[in-house]
């Protein structure tokens, strides 16, 4: 090939660059970056530059909106059916009681504060099986639990936030009837410092009632992202065992042994609770014949019912070390 010939597939020196190529300049001026280069884009977005309200506030929005979610609140009418139903169906019964006493002028209520929350346990073991998965379980299910975790709110915020939402909730539920006695029985004059103290404890018993069955659902509740099955979990350990040893303790009481009524107690949440507003609030025993603890007994049942709080929030706070990831 002849030197003063060029080929057919170069490119002579003073031909423009194709379009696109590295070399190549835009139609308006200026320079274009080669290939390879990054580009930052001003698109308009801002900092923010308001005030930043820390772990302590995204705690407290979680626990009022878990509060509220149980409820129903801030949530589509459907949701708000059941809740509401449960809420009038443990509510009326303690109006028709005081209108019983009303009408039969008689010097105290039939039932007792603790006595009634203990006889609605099927009614709030519903309401806790329908309200703990939607505070634990949804979450799992939806994978929101990353975006709670992300700064500032830690995986204990949230336990401790929704935790006490839900015995916040269950409480509500509880002391509302107790509540709605205590204004009967001074609309009926029964007597303002017997009925004030009764029902002072009546409240204490309806708070440790909330803080061990919330506990113990929340923990289920939070072991599966199918409220499904949290939902029948939490109904199978909250009334089965309460029923059953309901039963072992007539057979023991029918079969002369006394004593072992009381011991077979602590093994179910509702009969725990039983001894203990029967021994230390002033409530009468569910037991079979009315049986009262003992000072051993009572002291064991304060004991089991420290350590099922403990146990239960600290399998709570272990489960969320790795949920989420």
């Amino acid at each position: 090939m002849s030197p003063d010939r060029t080929p057919a597939h170069a490119t002579p020196a003073h031909a423009p660059a194709p379009p696109g190529s590295a070399g190549s300049a835009p139609a308006g001026g200026g320079s274009r970056p080669g290939r390879g280069q990054d580009v930052i884009h001003n698109i308009g977005y801002r900092g923010y530059e308001g005030p930043r309200l820390g772990r302590s506030y995204a705690r407290r929005a979680l626990f009022s909106q878990t509060l509220r979610g149980a409820y129903g609140l801030g949530r589509s009418a459907k949701s708000k059916v059941l809740p509401m139903l449960l809420f009038a169906a443990v509510s009326v019964p303690a109006a028709i009681v005081v209108a019983v006493s009303v009408v039969a002028k008689s010097d105290d209520l039939p039932v007792g504060y603790s006595e009634y929350v203990l006889m609605m346990q099927p009614l709030i073991g519903i309401y806790l099986a329908a309200a703990a998965p939607q505070a634990f379980s949804l979450d799992l299910r939806f994978k929101t639990t990353p975006l709670y975790f992300s700064r500032p709110m830690e995986r204990g915020d949230y336990v401790v936030a929704k935790f006490a939402a839900l015995s916040a909730a269950l409480f509500v539920f509880t002391a509302a009837p107790v509540l709605i006695m205590y204004a009967g029985a001074l609309l009926a004059k029964l007597g303002f410092a017997e009925q004030s103290g009764a029902a002072a404890q009546g409240l204490v018993f309806c708070a440790l009632f909330a803080l061990l069955h919330a506990a113990i659902a929340a923990w289920i509740a939070a072991l599966t992202p199918r409220r499904g099955f949290g939902i029948a979990a939490i109904i199978v350990a909250v009334t089965v065992p309460f029923f059953l040893i309901t039963a072992l303790q007539g057979i023991a009481w029918t079969s002369d042994s006394k004593e072992a009524v009381g011991w077979l107690g602590v093994a179910s949440p509702g009969t725990l609770l039983d001894g203990i507003q029967s021994t230390f609030l002033g409530g009468s025993s569910q037991f079979p014949g009315g049986q009262d603890l003992t000072g051993a007994q009572g002291a064991v049942y304060l004991v089991v019912l420290a350590a099922l709080l403990v146990c239960f929030y600290a399998l709570l706070q272990r489960r969320y070390r790795k949920a989420g990831l």
